[in-house]
C-alpha cells in the first residue's frame, strides 16, 4: 500500500491472508431489513469465489430483466467468502424462481419485498472475520491488536482502488489531459481513484507530522456517524470544551477529499494539507474540473467491537467497519508483506 505512514509504526510481523475464500469472511450490515413490499426484491446472498458482478448478472437473466434493474451496496471481493445483498426491481411482477442460482458456491440466505431500490453505498458497514496464517512474530501482536482496538488506524483507501502498479491514477492523469473515455463505469473509476489518492496523501503526510491525534487551528471536525463538519475558527474556538469533544470520540479529524470551491480548513491545518498535495496538482484540478466538490473524510478509523484468538502463528480477527472503510487498513498495521491479499 504504497509508503502511507504508520499510525502505531511499522510493524515487524509478517504472514498470509487469503489462502483459502474463509480466511477473508465479510457479512454486510444494511442497517435496515426489507419492509415486506414494493416493487423491489432484495436477496441476502452467500457466495464463495465469485463477484458480485457475476452474481448480477445471474439475477438478470432468471429474472428476465436488463443488468440495470439489479443493483448493490457494495463491491464485495471474490477471493472471500461474502453475504451482501442485491436488488432486482420487478415492478407488477411475481418473483421469479431464482433457485437455479444456488450451489456449494452460492446461497440465498433470505428475500423480502421493499419499496426503494437498494443504492451503492445504501449500506451501515460491514462485519468482518479473517484469518492470518504463517505470522512471523506473534508473540509481538498482543500490544499492537491493543493499541488498534483503543486509537484505531488511518482511514486509508486499500491499493485496490488505484489499480495494478497505480495504473488508475494514470488513467485519470491521461483523461484529465483531454484522453476521451466513453465508459461511463471507467470514467467513475479513475476519477475515484485520483481522489482517493489525494486523500491518502494528505491523510499520511498528517501521521508523517505526528498530529494525527492532536487538534490544530482550522482542522475540520467531522461529527461522529454523520458526514457533516465544521471549521475550527473564531466561532467555533480549539477551547477545552473543543478538546473534550474530541476527546470523548463526539467530533473527529479529518483529512480533504478533493473537489471544487473553497478548501474548508483553515490556518494550520490547510498548511499541512495543501503542502501534502502541492505536487499533484493536476490531479485536484482534474477533479475541480470535473466537477466534483469539496468534501471531508475521517482520518482515521476505529474497528468496533473488535476481538481476535492467537493460536500458534494464526490470528482470527473479527470487527465492524463503517461503509466505505478497508479492512486492509487494519491489517496493513498488523502485519507488513501480507501474502496472498
Amino acid at each position: 500500500m504504497n509508503d502511507w505512514q504508520y499510525l502505531h509504526g511499522e510493524p515487524s510481523c509478517q504472514g498470509r491472508l487469503k489462502v483459502v475464500p474463509e480466511d477473508f469472511i465479510v457479512r454486510e450490515d444494511l442497517g435496515f431489513t426489507p419492509c415486506g413490499e414494493g416493487e423491489h426484491i432484495l436477496l441476502y446472498i452467500r457466495k464463495r469465489g465469485q463477484n458480485t458482478q457475476w452474481i448480477a448478472r445471474e439475477l438478470s437473466r432468471l429474472a428476465g430483466v436488463t443488468q440495470r434493474e439489479v443493483t448493490w451496496a457494495g463491491l464485495k471481493d471474490r477471493h472471500a467468502v461474502t453475504e451482501q445483498w442485491f436488488g432486482v426491481h420487478l415492478p407488477g411482477k411475481a418473483e421469479p424462481d431464482f433457485s437455479s442460482l444456488e450451489s456449494d458456491d452460492v446461497q440465498i440466505l433470505a428475500r423480502g419485498r421493499h419499496n426503494k431500490k437498494l443504492k451503492i453505498g445504501a449500506l451501515k458497514g460491514n462485519w468482518f472475520e479473517l484469518n492470518l496464517t504463517e505470522l512471523s512474530a506473534p508473540h509481538e501482536l498482543e500490544n499492537r491488536l491493543a493499541a488498534i482496538a483503543e486509537r484505531g488506524v488511518p482511514n486509508y483507501y486499500g491499493d485496490q482502488r488505484f489499480g495494478h502498479n497505480f495504473g488508475n491514477i494514470e488513467q485519470a492523469r491521461a483523461m484529465f489531459n483531454g484522453r476521451k473515455v466513453k465508459d461511463r463505469n471507467k470514467r467513475s473509476l479513475y476519477l475515484s481513484a485520483a481522489r482517493s489518492y489525494l486523500f491518502n496523501l494528505a491523510a499520511s503526510a498528517r501521521l508523517r507530522a505526528g498530529i494525527a491525534e492532536q487538534l490544530l487551528d482550522g482542522d475540520c471536525l467531522m461529527l461522529a456517524g454523520t458526514q457533516s463538519f465544521f471549521t475550527i475558527n473564531e466561532d467555533n474556538p480549539l477551547d477545552e470544551a473543543m478538546q473534550t469533544r474530541f476527546a470523548e470520540g463526539d467530533v473527529r479529524i479529518s483529512a480533504p477529499m478533493w473537489g471544487r470551491g473553497r478548501l474548508p480548513s483553515g490556518a494550520a491545518a490547510a498548511e499541512l494539507e495543501l503542502s501534502a498535495l502541492s505536487e499533484h496538482q493536476d490531479l485536484c484540478q482534474g477533479l475541480e474540473n470535473q466537477g466534483l466538490k469539496q468534501e471531508r473524510r475521517p482520518l482515521l478509523l476505529k474497528p468496533q467491537q473488535m476481538s481476535w484468538q492467537q493460536e500458534g502463528d494464526a490470528l482470527r480477527l473479527s470487527f465492524w467497519l463503517p461503509a466505505g472503510s478497508y479492512a486492509t487498513s487494519v491489517v496493513r498495521e498488523i502485519a507488513k508483506d501480507v501474502q496472498g491479499e
